[in-house]
């Protein structure tokens, strides 16, 4: 089912690291790195314009916190009525929920693939001449051979710190634990710490914190980097993996710094006034009938005739 993603994944590395065994060597440990690396790099920049559609949704949704303050003064505890108003708010100018949240949607089906392309380089159960005999997805058994091979600072690149002895030992040649320490341990640190100042810069474009999120929202610059540290202790997070945070993380807070310094702060909308009522306009007065000037009319009798002038 997730064979296309593992096809691509493996493809964008084996296209790279063609690149870097040119310049480094096939069995280069820094060859290899540089291509989890530029994976990653790869991704991003395909990512450009989400992530900018992504802030452009972000800021415009900021700028709107007093009009949707005040419309949750007007609506009060029908929910229904508030979701259509913000809803019909957030069309008018432009905000878009899902847009905002799909660059880290993109980025979830690359992290699981790349992770179950690495572990397709040492299987479980299989020597070292087994392994390098059997091709996974993009790359033939040379470059499986070449992978189990490779070293960075004498660590492999699929190896992780809860990994099996008999696993470590299945790259071709023994492997010591602190070895593998030596790499992963510095790894988690940097990504962790990464991710924490990341997270923290994020955090301080958020004008309009409040609410029962405000709580959590703060505590994400340290629940984030649990994520590297745990994930890297206790699970098969390989060195590679802990490359791919690390280099994500660093784009990130590059790419965030370069956006939000080009755009300015954010610039909150005015809340509309409510409209004054017209007063209804005052009936005018009535005036007398004009005088038409001319001989007054002559009264008459019922009985039809005028009256006769008295005489002295």
């Amino acid at each position: 089912m997730l064979d296309p993603i593992y096809y691509a994944v493996s493809a964008v590395m084996w296209a790279w690291h063609q690149l870097f065994a040119l310049l480094l060597g096939p069995t280069s440990g820094l060859g290899w790195a540089l291509s989890v690396v530029f994976l990653v790099l790869t991704l991003r920049a395909l990512m450009i314009r989400p992530f900018l559609s992504a802030v452009r949704s972000g800021r415009a949704m900021r700028a709107l916190a007093p009009q949707l303050a005040q419309l949750r003064e007007r609506h009060g505890d029908d929910r229904a009525a508030l979701a259509r108003a913000t809803g019909e708010l957030q069309r008018a100018h432009g905000v878009s929920v899902v847009g905002g949240c799909l660059p880290a949607l993109l980025q979830i089906p690359v992290f699981v693939g790349l992770l179950h392309v690495l572990h397709g380089f040492n299987r479980p159960g299989l020597t070292f001449e087994q392994n390098a005999a059997i091709a996974n997805y993009v790359f033939p058994p040379a470059d499986v051979r070449s992978f189990l091979e490779a070293r960075l600072l004498g660590a492999p690149l699929s190896s992780y710190l809860s990994m099996p002895q008999d696993l470590l030992d299945s790259f071709g040649a023994h492997v010591e634990r602190w070895e593998v320490a030596a790499v992963c341990l510095p790894l988690m640190v940097v990504a962790a710490v990464a991710t924490h100042v990341t997270a923290r810069h994020s955090l301080a474009q958020q004008t309009d914190l409040g609410g029962p999120a405000a709580s959590v929202m703060r505590a994400t610059p340290w629940l984030f980097p649990l994520g590297a540290l745990v994930g890297g202790l206790f699970f098969p997070f390989p060195v590679a993996i802990l490359l791919y945070w690390l280099t994500n993380n660093v784009w990130t807070l590059a790419q965030q710094w370069l956006v939000h310094s080009r755009l300015g702060p954010v610039v909150p909308l005015p809340v509309p006034a409510a409209p004054t009522p017209t007063p209804a306009p005052s009936p005018a007065p009535t005036r007398a009938p004009a005088r038409i000037p001319g001989p007054k009319p002559v009264r008459r009798h019922s009985s039809g005739h005028r009256p006769s002038r008295r005489r002295r």
